[in-house]
């Protein structure tokens, strides 16, 4: 029978001679799926006796991306990429796009190698030819902004000409043009310009950097003092008994879709809300727009409700748009009554030509009795689906395309996630939003600015149909860089497996931050760092998320010792069974409190970082060398006196060290360690994943359909075999740890059991935000 083990060096042999490296191949044996895949590709791709690496970098991402809805005619592409008429990425996205559409059904094969690029041949000449055009459209420009050019953008437009173009020879030549227009690259081409949209952050990252502690700003001790008072609102009539006075209350509320997870945008809208109501006392709902059947899940109500207990906020009541189905229903009827909505038969396109053109609908001036009739016949699901809306009759010729004649109900025969069967026509966001606003009692109703022009149709609406109108107020949104944050792009992240579920800790979203070992209140406090402001476009950078972060972890997580790729060290000076208990330090100022200090085992084999140790050594290299001395933390000085390679005489097997018990040695260097607990027993073994940005530019969304490109390959590294010391044997899911020069890492709740321990990187130690860097 094949061991768990032995699969996994089978695979990872397989893996090498299709041209791998070694990292992504061990990264790839990390995970089940994409293993099995790219197994199973192998196999039919008849090359299990290695291949050229250029194919096996195409057999990989045909493993990870090929759409699983045309499986059967995998075998076909696998056959063009073996015999290089596929090989390049540009024809093999084709390819996916193509079978994509194609699902299971028959195609056409000259379809297919049309749509390809099969058979193309793109010369260096005419690559050359191509790049020096576009650099001569471009010339005045390239030459103001020098070597901060957006290269993105070039290859974007030479992709355009030649979309079968090998995209290695176009970055040379690219490179190779810059070099010829621009010369040398200089120290002033590094200097990163000053953005507008980043001047809030670098006005919080000097206060940061001082040591004394800066003064507030007015906005930092009050964000929310912007906002009007509830009776500075002439149309708020809400009075709310509390004991025998009659008090004017400030009422809000967060209305999220139930359409897919809560991201940190999300926590930004809570912080407003929420917050806003508690600093006037006032209240605030968590509100369901539920009015989307399709799209909408128990399982996203279960989360948004256990996420806004997490972030600490209380809602003053749980409601549904749904709840007021009925009143929003009879309003319809009342607003066709007043001549203010009109059923319509128009397509979807239709609605949007006549839109586009400023037209009426032909059906704008049916009588009111007709409509009455035609919205009664969708009530009762006499009409099909898609073959009728009811439209509020606004202003077609207003220069506000939010008051073109928005839909204000559909049909959906799609039983509802809350209501349950009983409709089969439902209100619109347009439509619903203000109105349950407004039967809330709504003081304050708070959004962000790409709401801003639906401003004009929700007072409409309101006025049409004489109901009490809310004060509405816009703020900028909350983006973050090297991420994205819509929720389409996230559920698609999700769906096709490019992330491990939406509380993938590299994801932004609430759960996944929180599987990271994010706290609420360090969300909170980055939250209100960054203000409420009307400025939009602006990006914070991540990195002052991440200072935020370290700020709450430094004082609450202890400190403990973990080696990821463990070098073995044999103290030789020091008996085989003997074990000195020495005490280590959970917080750095601990002093004689025990609950403060933790037992570490010293004894003849100690393990630490492989990169710690180098065969030359150097001024500024504070690690072991032969015949250097280094301090191990909180035990002794050790020197290496031997070390043993493997075969090929450069592999670093094991090291030979004396330790100085009398600790007369002051060595620079500092080392973290592990050791075994007892002689020939290895130290306890952690999985620990190593998580960085999910995207490698700073915004992602900017590359339009080119965004998956830019994915980090990078962004999860396991590492199986990690060495930890005894007293995290006890650690439970959830609880947060500084690994020494490591990082802050916490728990995963895949911990099975004590001897299966999984620990999630949280944030490195490294912090440039509040050092000033950008």
């Amino acid at each position: 029978m094949v061991t768990e083990d032995e699969s996994r060096d089978r695979a990872l042999e397989l893996f090498l001679k299709i041209g791998l490296d070694q990292r992504t191949a061990k990264n790839t044996v990390a995970n089940g799926k994409v293993t099995a895949n790219l197994t199973a590709v192998i196999h039919e791709a008849s090359v299990t006796d290695g291949c050229d690496k250029s194919i096996g970098n195409l057999l990989y991402t045909v493993a990870t991306k090929y759409p699983a809805s045309a499986l059967v005619h995998r075998p076909t592409l696998l056959e063009y990429i073996v015999s290089s008429k596929i090989k390049t990425t540009a024809q093999l996205d084709a390819a996916f796009s193509f079978f994509s559409n194609t699902g299971s059904e028959s195609f056409k094969l000259h379809e297919f190698e049309e749509a390809c690029g099969v058979g193309v041949e793109v010369s260096v000449e005419d690559i050359t030819q191509t790049v020096g055009e576009i650099f001569e459209e471009r010339k005045s420009s390239i030459l103001e902004q020098r070597y901060r050019t957006n290269v993105g953008e070039l290859f974007g437009h030479v992709r355009k000409k030649l979309p079968w173009a090998d995209q290695k020879i176009v970055k040379q030549i690219i490179d190779a043009k810059m070099h010829e227009l621009l010369g040398e690259r200089t120290a002033a081409d590094d200097e990163k310009p000053a953005k507008k949209k980043e001047k809030p952050v670098k006005v919080e990252e000097k206060k940061v950097a001082v040591v004394a502690a800066p003064q507030p700003s007015e906005e930092e001790l009050n964000p929310f003092k912007d906002f009007p008072q509830p009776e500075d609102n002439f149309q708020v009539h809400t009075e709310v008994f509390f004991s025998d006075d009659r008090v004017r209350k400030s009422f809000h509320s967060i209305s999220p879709e139930p359409n897919g997870y809560l991201h940190i945008g999300h926590a930004k809208a809570m912080f407003v809300s929420f917050g806003l109501a508690k600093e006037r006392s006032g209240c605030c709902y968590l509100r369901f727009d539920d009015t989307n059947p399709e799209a909408e899940k128990t399982e996203y109500i279960d989360h948004i409700q256990e996420i806004v207990d997490w972030m600490g906020w209380k809602p003053f009541k749980i409601t549904y748009a749904s709840d007021y189905f009925q009143e929003l229903y009879d309003l319809a009827v009342e607003l066709i009554k007043r001549g203010h909505a009109y059923v319509d038969h128009q397509t979807p396109d239709e609605i949007k030509e006549y839109r586009e053109k400023k037209m009426n609908s032909p059906w704008r001036d049916r009588p009111i009795a007709e409509s009455l009739k035609l919205f009664e016949d969708m009530r009762r699901g006499l009409i099909e689906e898609g073959k009728a809306t009811l439209r509020m009759k606004q202003d077609m010729q207003s220069d506000n395309f939010n008051m073109y004649d928005l839909i204000a109900y559909r049909i959906k025969f799609t039983p509802h996630p809350h209501a349950g069967d009983k409709w089969c026509v439902y209100p619109s966001y347009d439509y619903a939003h203000c109105i349950v606003d407004s039967l809330e009692n709504i003081t304050h109703s708070l959004c962000t600015l790409e709401f801003e022009t639906r401003r004009a149709s929700y007072y409409w609406l309101l006025h049409a149909l004489d109901l009490y109108q809310p004060y509405v107020w816009e703020y900028s949104r909350l983006n973050v860089t090297n991420t994205v944050m819509s929720k389409r792009k996230l559920n698609y992240l999700v769906t096709k497996k490019f992330v491990d579920g939406w509380d993938d800790p590299r994801l932004m979203t609430l759960a996944g931050l929180r599987r990271r070992g994010v706290t609420s209140t360090s969300i909170n406090a980055f939250v209100r760092g960054i203000g409420i402001t009307r400025s939009d476009g602006s990006t914070i950078r991540l990195d002052r998320l991440e200072y935020h972060i370290r700020e709450e972890l430094n004082k609450t997580a202890p400190r403990t010792m973990v080696v990821l790729y463990p070098l073995k060290v044999v103290i030789t000076n020091l008996d085989a069974g003997s074990v000195l208990d020495l005490e280590a330090k959970k917080w750095p100022d601990a002093q004689t409190d025990t609950s403060a200090i933790y037992q570490v085992p010293f004894s003849k084999t100690v393990y630490i970082e492989q990169s710690d140790f180098r065969m030359k050594d150097s001024k500024d290299y504070y690690g072991l060398a032969p015949g250097k001395t280094v301090m191990l933390r909180y035990a002794f000085p050790i020197k290496c006196t031997n070390v043993v390679l493997a075969d090929d005489k450069e592999t670093v097997v094991e090291i030979h060290a004396e330790y100085d018990s009398s600790k007369k040695t002051k060595p620079k260097g500092v080392l973290h360690w592990v050791a075994e607990p007892s002689h020939g027993v290895d130290p306890l073994q952690v999985e620990v994943r190593l998580f960085d940005r999910l995207f490698l530019s700073e915004s992602p969304a900017e590359l339009g359909k080119d965004w998956l490109d830019d994915l980090n390959p990078h962004s999860k590294v396991v590492v199986s075999c990690a060495y930890a010391v005894p007293s995290l044997r006890e650690a439970k899911v959830g609880d947060r740890f500084q690994f020494e020069r490591l990082g802050y890492f916490v728990v995963d709740e895949d911990s099975t059991t004590s001897e299966k321990l999984v620990f999630n990187r949280t944030v490195t130690l490294r912090d440039s935000y509040s050092k000033g860097g950008k």
